[in-house]
């Protein structure tokens, strides 16, 4: 089973499960029951999910009790509402060719934009003296 599987099977984690075996010899047959702690869902049984099928465990509060927090359940698809849908979309237009100098001095710009945004913070910080102590400075 992959890994991510097995850290969803401990995520959801284990519960008493009920077990039975069978012992037959030459001269008795005996039945036992035993419960175990075991995964409520084993990694296997993630792993080998179908395409669509769905299962995660939801988070409760203090002051709203989630009894049963995992779950399980399929995706289904209504194939022909998608392929009606798909064939309704119109492409978005093309407002302006944008080539890839155009992105990088772009980028150069918010760059340093961001730097001066950070300076002229950091000297505001510092010229406030409830602020200067959260200023950490480069070795």
């Amino acid at each position: 089973a992959g890994e991510l599987a097995k850290q969803l099977s401990e995520r959801i984690g284990k519960i008493m499960q009920d077990r039975q075996s069978l012992s037959i010899n030459s001269g008795d047959t005996s039945i036992s029951k035993s419960k175990q702690l075991d995964y409520a869902v084993p990694p296997s049984t993630i792993s080998s999910l179908s395409s669509g099928t769905v299962v995660g465990l939801v988070a409760d509060t203090p002051n709203q009790k989630i009894e049963l927090k995992a779950f399980h359940s399929a995706i289904q698809n209504d194939h022909e509402a998608l392929k009606k849908e798909d064939e309704s979309h119109v492409p978005i237009p093309i407002i302006r060719q944008v080539d890839n100098e155009m992105v990088q001095q772009n980028f150069l710009l918010i760059k340093e934009e961001v730097k001066s945004i950070v300076e002229n913070e950091i000297d505001r910080m510092m010229s406030d003296p409830e602020l200067a102590h959260l200023v950490l400075e480069a070795p």
